[in-house]
């Protein structure tokens, strides 16, 4: 049950569910855990390629005896400091400020939702902030839009936020693709300018149909 250690018979799931190929969410639906137990106890036990369940429970009860944290506990940074550098991280790559802080905090939320009130507060800035952050994330897949039973809004990072997210930026981008071979057969095929748009137009949409052709095969490890 949720809460509780994993016995042995739990961690024959776990190895069961690795062999199979299953994502950290399906075993933790198995085994009825949380996700985030599934793939702390494996990364600390051998990873998926080296997990065993004897030696998994083994070690466990061994550290439980010495009264010792467990390890990812013992060595963990501050959530503060880890939130920081996924900030940044995101920020790099073109997100703005804003949006990465609410993108991270949902991310790092226990059940990965919040509602407008608790991010204002927990990020202390103005509501019209959030507001900004939370529809730019919505519109790019990130996070989806919920009502609670006493009709607020709340925001949601689901499993599948990746794949929408993917989804979205492969629409865009084919749009773009294909509004560049327009134009193109607009100038003609012998303009150089047209040349170039063609060139770049089949790239992209070449690049595109691959990467939805991956998110739509890799699908499953989200489910």
């Amino acid at each position: 049950m949720p809460g509780e250690r994993l016995t042995q018979q739990d961690r024959e799931r776990i190895a069961a569910g690795l062999t199979a190929g299953l994502s950290y969410a399906e075993i933790a639906r198995r085994v009825d855990r949380p996700t985030s137990t599934i793939s702390r106890e494996v990364g600390r036990n051998g990873g998926p390629g080296g997990y065993r369940p004897q030696r998994a429970h083994r070690a466990t009860a061994q550290r439980a005896r010495r009264g010792t944290p467990e390890p990812p506990r013992a060595a963990a940074r501050p959530v503060g400091a880890l939130e920081e550098e996924i900030i940044e991280l995101a920020v790099r790559s073109g997100m703005p400020r804003m949006t990465a802080r609410v993108h991270v905090d949902l991310l790092l939320s226990e059940d990965g939702s919040r509602t407008a009130a608790e991010l204002t507060r927990r990020l202390k800035v103005s509501p019209a902030s959030v507001s900004v952050a939370v529809n730019s994330l919505v519109q790019h897949g990130y996070v989806r839009r919920e009502r609670d039973p006493r009709r607020r809004d709340v925001y949601v990072v689901d499993d599948e936020a990746w794949y929408h997210s993917i989804a979205i930026s492969a629409r865009q981008t084919l749009e773009s693709a294909r509004a560049a071979m327009a134009a193109a057969e607009t100038l003609g095929p012998d303009s150089p300018v047209a040349q170039r748009l063609v060139r770049a137009g089949t790239f992209l949409e070449r690049v595109v149909e691959d990467m939805q052709d991956s998110a739509d095969r890799w699908r499953t490890l989200l489910t």
